[in-house]
């Protein structure tokens, strides 16, 4: 009998293992091959090169000093991180749960009694028993489970390089953000400048007589004031910008040491490698996969519940009670059982959970695959904007050029008593001055999308 249930047990075991002992593995169908759009056309990226922006480490991206200096502050202080700390915690924790769930289990539960009939003489038992329990994985119960508490650590590993990278590009945002709203203060705060002493000239040539009208001095000083009321609007949102930065640095809002816009550079190769890249460089599609091999093993567990336990007992100890007679010295007592649990009839609970968990791993497999795709996409759009940057601030740069030698043309032909007159040279300066915040937007907006490029990579993470 005990032979033959061996061999049922090692028959059910070979028919089992091709299901709830398998690994996971990436699934065959996962295309890859078209997740950036016009790639070798558009942006001038060779699809089989394999250099990666996203693989640049950060410090070689952002190399201001005072950036790093913050960057570093974030990446020791910032809530997020030390939450993902505590998680990886967690999960190490679970995972040596499971992997002690293979080791026997002993306990050691020692008894006294003392107990009299009719105040007669005290009778005091005593035992000192040494209990062990072992669960013998036959059926893939408890591989599973560790396997499950494996992806689970790396899940947790991967998320927190998933918030390393969002947190260095945020404070390289806020940062440039930073830079340039000065930019554009100083400019403003220039220009309005130049604007006073515009309206001084106009008044002075009203009260000359002929030279100029009440209407146009008063919209050279319309001009000015609307120029003025930039100002605190600007203040306004760099206080706003230090305060947002100093909550991603969990710390009190103080202002922000930092240098000038001009002295910004980046790096300029940009390639975004191969595309299957993104499956391990970046931090979100890598937690949708390690999402989908947990929706597998789930799936490998609810397979095993069909399969018996299989459990390894006994006892062992000293006792001085030996029925109604006590005994002294006490003498060692063991024993030993082991018992089986086949499940036979659970009201289809067991085949509904298996359903549910195929359920699951479907649903995970359809998150992974269009994960990949979104990875795709942002890369794709961080590509296109910044070229689309590179051109504008290109083509910005050569008009602030021309709108400069205007300037400077109107206002020789104007000092010279030519036939311009003081409008058109107010009006050459108004369109430097916007052409000039412009450049600086495009610049932002070009050093933006360079950084939206290094995060859709997964820049920022640890090697």
């Amino acid at each position: 009998m005990k032979r033959n249930l061996l061999y049922i047990i090692g028959g059910s075991v070979l028919l089992s293992s091709c299901n709830i002992y398998s690994t996971y593995k990436r699934p065959d169908n996962l295309s890859t091959d078209s997740l950036y759009r016009d790639t070798t056309a558009t942006y001038r990226v060779v699809a089989s090169d394999t250099v990666n922006f996203g693989n640049t480490p950060w410090q070689e991206v952002f190399t201001d000093p005072r950036l790093q200096d913050l960057i570093n502050r974030a990446l020791s202080q910032n809530t997020d991180m030390q939450v993902a700390d505590l998680t990886i915690r967690q999960a190490e924790a679970g995972l040596m749960t499971s992997r002690l769930a293979f080791l026997p289990s002993l306990s050691f539960t020692p008894q006294g009694t003392v107990s009299t009939f009719d105040m007669g003489k005290a009778t005091k038992t005593y035992s000192l028993p040494l209990q062990a329990s072992w669960q013998i994985d036959a059926f893939g119960q408890l591989r599973n489970a560790k396997k499950q508490a494996e992806v689970s650590l790396m899940q947790a590993k991967v998320s927190k390089q998933a918030a390393r990278t969002s947190i260095v590009s945020a404070v390289a945002n806020m940062y440039y953000t930073l830079q340039m709203l000065d930019e554009q203060l100083k400019v403003t705060k220039a220009t309005a400048e130049i604007w006073k002493k515009n309206v001084d000239a106009m008044e002075a040539m009203f009260q000359a007589g002929g030279i100029t009208n009440s209407a146009a001095v008063s919209q050279t000083k319309a001009n000015y004031y609307q120029i003025l009321t930039t100002i605190p609007t600007l203040e306004q949102n760099i206080r706003e910008t230090e305060n947002s930065l100093c909550s991603l640095l969990h710390e009190a809002p103080h202002p922000i040491a930092r240098n000038s816009f001009d002295s910004e550079t980046f790096p300029t190769s940009l390639s975004a490698g191969v595309p299957m890249q993104l499956l391990s460089n970046r931090p979100d599609v890598r937690v949708a996969e390690l999402q989908l091999a947990t929706a597998f093993y789930a799936t490998n567990q609810a397979r095993s519940a069909f399969y018996p336990q299989i459990t390894i007992g006994g006892n062992a100890g000293w006792t001085n009670s030996a029925g109604s007679a006590i005994i002294n010295p006490p003498k060692f007592v063991a024993s030993a059982v082991a018992s089986l649990v086949q499940p036979l009839f659970m009201k289809g609970q067991l085949r509904a959970n298996l359903k549910v968990a195929k359920a699951q791993q479907e649903s995970a497999q359809l998150r992974f695959e269009q994960s990949l795709i979104n990875a795709g996409v942002e890369v794709s759009n961080a590509l296109g904007s910044y070229q689309s940057a590179l051109q504008q601030e290109l083509s910005r740069q050569k008009q602030v050029k021309e709108l400069e030698n205007a300037v400077a043309e109107t206002e020789f032909l104007f000092s010279h008593g030519n036939t311009t007159t003081y409008l058109e040279k107010l009006t050459a300066q108004q369109s430097l001055l916007q052409a000039q915040l412009s450049l600086i937007s495009d610049r932002f907006e070009k050093m933006q999308a360079a950084i939206s490029l290094y995060q859709a990579l997964g820049g920022g993470r640890e090697n």
